[in-house]
């Protein structure tokens, strides 16, 4: 009787833990479509570039650009070099890039 219990305990902890996983996720697609607002609009967006964890991006109009914006998203960085920003994301640089390859279609 005990191995039951314990097989229920551990299947109502991983219930648990998927739940709060779950609900602290963001929702990545809403972050994204900020992002590209943060950026200026897609319309601003000329060419995207991915190294590694860095998402450079080359925009018709810089002062567009809300760095603190994107920096409240969860950047860890932004750095702007004349009319390209290099934004440091992590492992959201790539989804980034797909994801304003497809709206620019």
């Amino acid at each position: 009787m005990e191995y039951y219990q314990y097989i229920t305990i551990v299947v109502i902890l991983v219930i648990i833990a998927l739940a709060i996983i779950k609900s602290n996720k963001k929702d990545l697609k809403l972050e994204l479509n900020k992002l590209v607002e943060y950026l200026g609009g897609k319309d601003n967006i000329l060419e995207t570039e991915v190294e590694m964890s860095r998402f450079k991006v080359t925009l018709k109009d810089i002062t567009k650009a809300n760095k603190e914006g994107i920096i409240k998203l969860g950047a860890k960085g932004v750095v702007e070099i004349d009319d390209q920003l290099k934004i440091i994301l992590g492992n959201n640089a790539k989804q980034l890039k797909k994801y304003i390859d497809e709206i620019k279609l």
